[in-house]
């Protein structure tokens, strides 16, 4: 017989009884709010076309690189997931084999925030009774299949039924956004939900990488702005950031390698620039010139007051072998150590505390939050600490995050809630992850006589409702 999975209403709290009930009071004033998702990675068409969610596997196995890396390191062919994505050519017997590899694997993910997510979807979203297994694998892909051919469960209804109140995607600058305009035009969905795209400009700020002159071309095409110089090309990045914002976007959004960030002299700049144009950059000038472009984004944030989140740490597609067969995204990016003091001093010298500046700063590298990233935005104005993400989102990791941070920034300079996710329906167990941690901390300051009870309540919503609209300006 199959032993049973279950959610326990008092996970992630304290096992002292005096502060688990605590902990339970502050949460019971959060858990029901709206979310509010202000960066994630769901595909616009899932919503502005109501899109089936194909099947268990296509819904919760291919996509999600966070499963995909735990299940190679033990074995398994990222071929037998359906990686990557852009396959068309998974039968309903290579999904269902898929699926029952991963129930095969299920006590690999144990311990592991994975096996938090996957338990809170199965039970909380599937009604899935039974731990998965080889035994009963075939059984529970029918239950979750019966669950997403049922029209109750498409994308826009889960905005009810999850009580999503914001959400934000990611976008080329170079899209039209119609898909955000098709969810626009419609009144009664608009009336409930705000789907906000975001300017994700990095390929194009990366001169001298492969592709990166078409990827100009496009921009000024798209703009219709001649990028032949430094000049016009930034004109075009400003004139898509309009765009952007016109159609609802609150933020920008950057994943870089590092923090470093400073403005090369005027001539410098576009001398570097006409030499990217021209195929004939070396890196340390490739470097240079990608370091300008990313204090411009800060510049041009102070202008158009949308929020700017920088998120550097990762060594992208270590495992070059896997890179060259299945692409990007697939699990092997591996954080590295980063420096933030020092890389961000000439741009939080020059815009660090600027009225119209919310700067959101991520990391991978834990140790950062606490020793350089804390302290940056318990001082400049502009500066808010990106809550703990990707590799860094498990329940331990989060408590240590929260605990290094307020000692010395407090809970006001925190983003709120980030669940970085395209896992659809890992949005509402993520972001009830974040409260039942944020009841645990705040309850065990409580406890120690640190915080009233009622500040503690206060703080919760805080966190869940005026962090977020104030760092995102909603």
């Amino acid at each position: 017989m199959a032993s049973l999975l279950t959610l326990h209403d008092d996970r992630l709290f304290s096992v002292d009884e005096a502060v688990r009930q605590i902990a339970r009071r502050i949460y019971a004033e959060t858990r029901d709010l709206p979310i509010i998702s202000p960066h994630g990675h769901v595909p616009p068409a899932w919503l502005s076309e109501n899109l089936s969610f194909d099947n268990p596997t296509r819904l919760l196995l291919t996509p999600d690189h966070y499963i995909n890396r735990i299940l190679h390191a033990n074995g398994v062919e990222l071929s037998q997931l359906g990686v990557p994505v852009t396959r068309t050519d998974m039968t309903e017997a290579d999904n269902r084999a898929a699926w029952r590899i991963f129930c095969e694997h299920w006590s690999d993910f144990n311990g592991t925030a994975m096996r938090y997510w996957l338990t809170d979807q199965l039970v909380g979203v599937f009604g899935v009774t039974q731990r998965p297994s080889a035994e009963n694998a075939d059984e529970i892909y029918d239950i979750i299949q019966a669950w997403i051919d049922d029209e109750s469960h498409r994308p826009r209804a889960l905005m009810d039924q999850f009580n999503i109140e914001f959400i934000a995607t990611t976008d080329d600058p170079c899209d039209d956004l119609h898909e955000h305009d098709k969810l626009a035009a419609d009144a009664e969905f608009a009336a409930k939900h705000r789907v906000a795209p975001t300017f994700r400009p990095d390929k194009y700020l990366v001169p001298g990488k492969e592709g990166w002159n078409d990827l100009a071309d496009r921009l000024g095409e798209v703009s219709g702005i001649d990028v032949s110089t430094l000049a016009g090309f930034t004109e075009a990045l400003e004139n898509r950031r309009a765009y952007f914002k016109a159609h609802g976007a609150v933020s920008t959004d950057h994943g870089i390698q590092d923090l470093d960030a400073a403005y090369l002299d005027t001539q410098e700049a576009e001398r570097l620039y006409a030499k990217a144009r021209a195929g004939q950059l070396t890196t340390a000038e490739a470097d240079a010139l990608h370091h300008h472009l990313i204090m411009d984004q800060v510049r041009m944030a102070t202008e158009d007051g949308l929020t700017i989140t920088l998120h550097p740490g990762s060594l992208r597609d270590h495992d070059r072998a896997t890179f060259a067969k299945y692409g990007a995204d697939v699990g092997c990016d591996i954080p590295h150590a980063i420096e933030v003091t020092r890389a961000t001093r000439e741009m939080l010298n020059a815009f660090g505390n600027h009225p119209n500046l919310n700067l959101v700063l991520f990391t991978l590298d834990e140790d950062v939050y606490s020793r350089e990233i804390a302290p940056l935005a318990g001082f400049y104005r502009s500066v808010y600490i990106g809550v703990p993400w990707w590799f860094v989102d498990a329940p331990e990791s989060i408590m240590r995050f929260k605990e290094a941070v307020t000692e010395m920034a407090g809970f006001s300079r925190i983003s709120g809630m980030i669940d970085d996710t395209r896992a659809f329906c890992s949005i509402p167990a993520r972001h009830d992850m974040m409260r039942r941690m944020d009841a645990a901390h705040l309850a065990n300051l409580v406890a120690l006589y640190r915080l009233d009870e009622d500040e503690a309540i206060e703080q919760a919503r805080k966190l869940v409702v005026d962090n977020p609209k104030k760092v995102f300006k909603l």
